[in-house]
């Protein structure tokens, strides 16, 4: 039995379907914030430690990679929050056909932009 198969799969040049990149970005949304509850953990143990330990968090934050890092968190949040109404949907057996599925796709991952803009124009913590 003779099973061809791809030897090499380059897989820069594999086209996704948006469907399978929002759940690819579902994935490493959920990863983002799991890897990110130690780091919010010890900067709050810093903060009500004493003044000097709150005064060095607060510090942290006027950094512009910080605030990128924080930016990231929110996206991830609310990648996570709405990709997974999308997926529960889903499981519910609406939305199954290819159009709608990419409709839905496009709108979680739109839905999720528009909202970290919200979040970022109507917040103080990234001025």
């Amino acid at each position: 039995m003779h099973i061809t198969r791809p030897v090499f799969l380059d897989l820069w040049r594999i086209k996704l379907p948006i469907p399978a990149f929002v759940s690819i970005l579902h994935r490493v949304s959920g990863v983002l914030m799991i890897l990110a509850i130690p780091v919010a953990a010890v900067l709050f143990d810093r903060a009500l430690s004493d003044p000097e330990g709150f005064a060095l968090a607060a510090a942290l934050f006027d950094s512009w990679f910080i605030k990128a890092a924080l930016a990231l968190m929110i996206w991830s949040l609310l990648h996570h929050l709405i990709a997974g109404l999308r997926f529960l949907v889903l499981d519910l057996g609406l939305g199954l056909d290819r159009p709608v599925a990419r409709a839905t796709a496009w709108t979680a991952l739109l839905a999720a932009l528009a909202a970290l803009v919200a979040v970022i124009a109507l917040g103080g913590t990234f001025r």
